[in-house]
């Protein structure tokens, strides 16, 4: 277990008014977080215990403690961090499983067994790295992209003493979060939860960080583990091409100089992702457009907008974040709504986290990776009753009581926040069920940007655009100098910058056919030792962060690869049979949430209308399925 003391800064009792501080602690975490650091279980009483049920819109602060018991936790953990300094600050003591499990249950409650490998993988302790796995002369791995997965691919297989090399085709790692630099884009999951277990930090400033937060974090990252030496920037794959004769792929990248070349490898790991290739809108007249215009996710930081005509298109998370940022300063700003987007009322979402929270952050060992850890917890399965869908239900406009529920208090937070607005009020409540697409957080800027007077939302559907502005379906033309396209990705085409051909010739997007299908989410029949991070049905809408999802789709990937290096086989490949089997549970499961509905439409959906984004199970089943191969479920070669 790692010494949590190298988590933190040293302090003196005079540097710090810890009952002040301790106003804006998180009890919840910080009280396993001190039975952690000082090896005294009687910190965690009963009456302390945070509740464990979600309401609709998230647990309660503080866990539901009422004010007095606050203040009587509060005063037990200013005693034990004063002993604990008065003691000079010893190291944590490693806590048996026992010790560990009741650290645990304090914040989850009673859980069987088989979690407790998963709660310390989040956590961050007892979580042992890939031992060496053996080479063979000339095996090499290749990861194409230094994003969220290519990272954390690259980590493992150094530990685990695996030749490897990474092929980034833009200039710096973070993969979208270095290719979305457009104003206010930002995290709407907890950063905490949008980071790596295995390199957890306490200097976070926001809960829900900025890109450019995001973006220092995976540099940081990428040069504390020296990963950009086996990084080679500016290189684009292009195609990868398995020959059956050497058992090897070959694959042709594009240097940013435009020189091609072909390198050799053993395995492929794809950690492309699936949110980086723009989607522009089918609307006629789109090239014809006299003015400037530019999806959000290529923005055009050359091109000032203040003081002009401003069109955004689409109102889904990148327009969310852009419109507040962009309405102060252009003359006007036009946004064609489609659909209007859930919005769940987050009052921290644009704040600073309270200088108390992050001062224990620093200075106190260990409390960091307990707060991430509750983080987790609240959000891993808490948030998945309320998509699920109920068979029996006939209530309209959502798919289960709680799900209603859900939809109640969403509305109420609508008309809280347009109550002086009726005409935006009328546009603003959605007509599908809650989760039936991507949510989004807001802490009241929304609303006052759609309230000013430079800012028009237009709800007609668009028909054409001119030369000079853009025309609805009302016949109204409307002016505008610069068109903005908030309109998402090309999310289900998996892979389809590059060509790919597998065993006996077989090219993998004739083979998708637009249905992108892996097992696991990972691999897929007729390419041997090609594994694919963040695939299909790796997304997450309820089960946490795709950063958690990554990490075991890698510790499944380095599973396979010991697996493989401890053969005499050369490959492994997927069964057809696997795979059918895998799909039938996962599409079933997908039909039984708010997503997967037949009235439902979104990213989530490829043009067939399964849903191919999304992990509609739980997190441990997940988790569990990516701890090691089934062997009768692969061929090897």
């Amino acid at each position: 277990m790692p010494d949590l003391a190298s988590d933190a800064e040293p302090f003196t009792m005079a540097d710090v008014d810890l009952p002040a501080v301790l106003l804006d602690a998180e009890l919840p975490s910080l009280l396993p977080a001190l039975a952690h650091l000082t090896g005294d279980l009687s910190l965690l009483r009963e009456e302390f215990r945070p509740a464990i049920n979600a309401t609709p819109l998230g647990l309660e602060p503080q866990g539901g403690l009422s004010p007095a018991v606050q203040e009587r936790a509060r005063d037990l953990a200013a005693r034990a961090i004063r002993d604990w300094v008065g003691r000079g600050r010893p190291a944590a003591p490693t806590p048996d499983d026992d010790r560990l499990r009741r650290m645990m249950e304090f914040v989850t409650g009673a859980v069987e067994d088989d979690y407790l490998s998963l709660f310390r993988h989040q956590l961050g302790v007892a979580h042992a790295p890939p031992r060496p796995i053996g080479r063979r002369t000339g095996f090499l791995v290749v990861v194409i992209g230094a994003g969220m997965s290519g990272l954390a691919a690259a980590h493992r297989l150094r530990q685990a003493d695996v030749p490897f090399l990474v092929l980034e085709r833009n200039e710096e790692v973070g993969g979208v979060w270095w290719e979305n630099s457009y104003p206010g884009c930002r995290l709407d999951t907890s950063n905490f939860s949008y980071s790596y277990s295995f390199a957890q930090q306490p200097t976070w400033p926001y809960q829900y960080s900025t890109r450019e937060s995001v973006l220092d974090y995976f540099t940081r990252v990428a040069d504390r583990l020296s990963l950009r030496e086996s990084i080679r920037f500016g290189t684009e794959v292009v195609s990868a091409v398995f020959d059956e004769h050497t058992c090897r792929w070959r694959l042709r990248a594009r240097t940013a100089g435009g020189a091609v070349e072909t390198i050799e490898a053993d395995v492929v790991i794809s950690a492309v992702g699936q949110l980086n290739r723009p989607r522009y809108p089918d609307i006629r007249g789109r090239e014809r457009f006299a003015g400037s215009s530019w999806h959000t996710a290529r923005w055009n930081h050359d091109e000032s907008l203040e003081g002009r005509r401003v069109a955004v298109i689409g109102t889904g998370a990148s327009s969310f974040q852009v419109v507040p940022e962009i309405a102060g300063s252009v003359a006007e700003l036009t946004l064609f709504q489609r659909t209007p987007p859930w919005i769940v009322p987050t009052a921290t979402y644009h704040s600073l986290l309270k200088p108390g929270l992050r001062w224990l952050f620093r200075h106190v060992p260990g409390y960091h990776r307990w707060f991430r850890f509750y983080q987790f917890w609240v959000n891993v399965e808490g948030r998945r009753p309320f998509a699920l869908v109920d068979p029996e239900w006939s209530g309209r406009g959502a798919v289960s009581e709680r799900n209603d529920a859900l939809r109640r208090a969403l509305v109420g937070h609508l008309e809280k926040g347009y109550a002086d607005r009726p005409d935006l009020l009328a546009h603003a409540v959605p007509d599908y069920p809650p989760y039936a697409k991507r949510m989004l957080r807001d802490d009241g800027t929304w609303f006052r940007t759609l309230k000013r007077s430079n800012v028009t939302v237009v709800t007609e559907p668009i028909t054409e655009i001119v030369e000079r502005g853009i025309v609805t379906g009302d016949g109204t033309v409307h002016p505008v100098d610069v068109i903005i396209y908030g309109t998402g990705f090309r999310a289900s085409e998996f892979l389809s910058r590059m060509r790919v051909v597998g065993r006996g010739g077989v090219d993998l997007h004739e083979q998708w056919n637009g249905d992108a299908r892996a097992y696991v989410g990972v691999t897929v029949p007729n390419f041997p030792n090609l594994f694919l991070l963040y695939g299909p049905n790796t997304n997450l809408l309820v089960n946490g962060s795709i950063v958690m999802f990554s990490e075991f789709e890698v510790d499944y990937v380095m599973a396979c690869l010991a697996t493989l290096l401890g053969s005499p086989h050369r490959t492994m490949e997927c069964r057809w049979d696997a795979l059918e089997g895998y799909c039938r549970r996962v599409d079933e499961a997908n039909a039984l949430m708010a997503w997967g509905t037949p009235d439902a439409h979104s990213w989530y959906k490829n043009a067939s209308g399964r849903v191919s984004q999304n992990w509609p199970l739980s997190t441990f089943e997940f988790y569990r399925r990516t701890r090691a191969p089934v062997i009768e479920d692969y061929d090897f070669r």
